[in-house]
């Protein structure tokens, strides 16, 4: 079942850099990557709405109050972090593009797992995993610069 997991967020991987190229033509077509990025975010906005009813709970309304107000500010984040990279598109390409943030990814993922931050599931930070993560920005930047 794991494997099914790993596929799966490897394929929504793919699906984020095909994402951001898209959102990075719309504005580039308009000229205008901030409303092409508002567009994104309202017809997103529809389709979360439309998932969301679909797996409609009655106790939702109770729970979703005992969330703390700085968790919503996670939907702030995504706009601006999606305005910013599909700026960035253009400027680097989708690959250096996409191959920084994974590598800003990975170091982020470690810590958050490595202090259980946000309710991450708590995976120590060792010495193999430091050097996977070096070995992965060697990568990284070997795709960048060459």
């Amino acid at each position: 079942m794991k494997l099914a997991y790993l596929v799966l967020t490897f394929v929504v991987g793919l699906v984020l850099a095909l994402h951001f190229s898209m959102n990075a033509a719309v504005g580039k077509i308009t000229e205008n990557v901030r409303m092409g990025n508002a567009v994104f975010w309202l017809i997103g906005a529809g389709m979360a709405t439309v998932i969301g009813l679909s797996g409609w709970q009655g106790q939702f309304l109770i729970r979703v109050r005992e969330v703390p107000v700085g968790l919503w500010f996670a939907g702030v984040i995504g706009a601006c972090l999606v305005c910013v990279i599909v700026a960035l598109i253009p400027r680097l390409g989708a690959g250096t593009t996409n191959v920084i943030l994974l590598a800003g990814q990975v170091i982020g993922g470690i810590i958050i797992a490595h202090f259980g931050l946000l309710g991450s599931p708590t995976v120590a930070i060792t010495p193999v995993r430091v050097v996977g993560v070096v070995v992965m920005i060697t990568g990284a930047s070997i795709v960048v610069l060459v």
